[in-house]
C-alpha cells in the first residue's frame, strides 16, 4: 500500500470517528457526514429506510447512498456480511430478513463505530449480530462464509477497490451474491474538487467512473452483474461554493455526465445453480 493510500485511509478513519459522535441531522445535511457543510435542509445522498423492517433510528447516521438491503434478496437463515457497518443500521435490517436462525456480521475499521453498533445491538437484544473491527481490504472472516454481502456508500472511500471486490468474492459461498450501493462518476470532476481531502471523506472525490467500477466487478470473477437502481446526486451550490467560483459552478452544472448513486448486484459462480436472472431484474 502506498503512502498516499495510507494517508487517505487515516483521513477517512479520523473523519468517521468524528461522525460517530455526530447526530443524524448533522450527518444527513452534509456530504456523506463529512461535516455540516450545507445550509440546505435535505439529505444529499441517502434513501429513506423508514419502511424497511428492522430499521433502527439510533443506528441510522444518515451516511448511506442507497438501500442495498432492500435489494439483497436475503433469505431466512442466511449469513450476511455488511462492509462498513457504521452504527449497525444495515445489519439490523438484514437481521430482520435472515431471522434468528441466520447470522449477521458487521465490519468497520473505526473503533468508535464498532462501539456504537455493539451498544445498539445490546439494546435490541440481538445475539446473532456481531461487529468486528477490521479493514474491508482484508476482511476478518473465513472463506466461503456468507450467502450475501451488502455495503452502503463505503467502497468509494477505499483506495484499492479491486482488493475489496476480491475479498468479497473470497468470503462469499459459491452461488452467493452481493448488493452494494455506492457513488460513481460519469465524466470527470473538476480538479479543485478532486484535490480536496474533505470531499474524499465525503464520498465524492473518492468515486471512480461507473464503467471502471463495473469492470472491476467483472474482472474479479463475478457473474450476472446488474444495476438494480441508479439516481443522480445533486450537490447544493453552497457546498460547491467552498471549492469553485460562480463561473466554475455554472460549468460544473452544464457539463456532460455527473455524480450517481448506484446499487449493483453480482453473484459468485456456482455451476450447479440454474441460469436464472438476478432478483428485481424482472426476467425470471
Amino acid at each position: 500500500m502506498t503512502a498516499t493510500e495510507n494517508e487517505l485511509k487515516a483521513l477517512v478513519r479520523q473523519k468517521y470517528s468524528e461522525i460517530a459522535l455526530q447526530d443524524k441531522d448533522t450527518n444527513a445535511a452534509s456530504c456523506c457526514g463529512a461535516g455540516g457543510c450545507s445550509t440546505e435542509i435535505y439529505n444529499i445522498m441517502t434513501d429513506d429506510y423508514n419502511e424497511l423492517a428492522g430499521y433502527t433510528t439510533d443506528a441510522d447516521l444518515g451516511l448511506g447512498c442507497g438501500l442495498p438491503t432492500k435489494f439483497a434478496s436475503i433469505q431466512t437463515g442466511d449469513t450476511v456480511v455488511d462492509l462498513g457497518s457504521g452504527a449497525g443500521n444495515d445489519c439490523f435490517v438484514a437481521r430482520a430478513e435472515t431471522g434468528e436462525t441466520g447470522k449477521v456480521f458487521g465490519i468497520d475499521f473505526t473503533q468508535a463505530m464498532i462501539e456504537k453498533a455493539q451498544a445498539n445491538a445490546q439494546k435490541l437484544g440481538f445475539s446473532n449480530v456481531e461487529f468486528r473491527l477490521g479493514d474491508i481490504e482484508d476482511i476478518p472472516l473465513k472463506d466461503n462464509l456468507a450467502n450475501v454481502v451488502v455495503s452502503n456508500c463505503v467502497l468509494n472511500l477505499v483506495p484499492n477497490k479491486k482488493g475489496v471486490f476480491t475479498e468479497i468474492h473470497r468470503i462469499l459461498k459459491p452461488g452467493g451474491h452481493f448488493s452494494i450501493s455506492d457513488i460513481v462518476l460519469e465524466g470527470e470532476l473538476p480538479e479543485k474538487i478532486k484535490e480536496v481531502a474533505e470531499m474524499y471523506a465525503g464520498c465524492v472525490a473518492g468515486a471512480i467512473q461507473k464503467k471502471e467500477y463495473l469492470s472491476l466487478i467483472h474482472e474479479t470473477g463475478f457473474q450476472r452483474v446488474t444495476l438494480q437502481k441508479e439516481k443522480p446526486i445533486i450537490i447544493p451550490d453552497d457546498i460547491l461554493a467552498n471549492y469553485l467560483n460562480a463561473e466554475e459552478i455554472e460549468a460544473f452544472r452544464n457539463r456532460a455526465g455527473g455524480i450517481f448513486s448506484i446499487t449493483v448486484y453480482a453473484e459468485k459462480a456456482n455451476l450447479s445453480k440454474s441460469n436464472c436472472c438476478p432478483p428485481d431484474s424482472g426476467c425470471c
